[in-house]
């Protein structure tokens, strides 16, 4: 199977999770899935200050500067699969 594949398949895994991850999991899928799909962060980040749930996805996806799509998506299908047992 091709990793566009897999990553695409791991997405559709991620939603059907037997167990919710938790919150630092869920910040490391989603920047993975951001660096998978658009690759580094160029943004200057949330508007709002306070929104404080923004701020952290943000810092999580610019962590991953210079990381590949490519790594990226098989990083999230890696983990994805580790969180289903798989």
């Amino acid at each position: 199977m091709e990793l566009t594949e897999q990553f695409e398949e791991a997405v559709a895994n991620s939603k059907t999770l037997s167990e919710k991850p938790d919150n630092d999991t869920l910040l490391k899928l989603y920047a993975l899935f951001k660096q998978s799909t658009l690759g580094d962060n160029t943004g200057s980040g949330p508007d709002n200050a306070f929104d404080f749930v923004a701020k952290f996805k943000f810092d999580a996806w610019v962590k991953l500067k210079g990381v590949s799509k490519e790594e990226a998506m098989q990083q999230y299908v890696a983990l994805v699969n580790g969180l289903r047992g798989a």
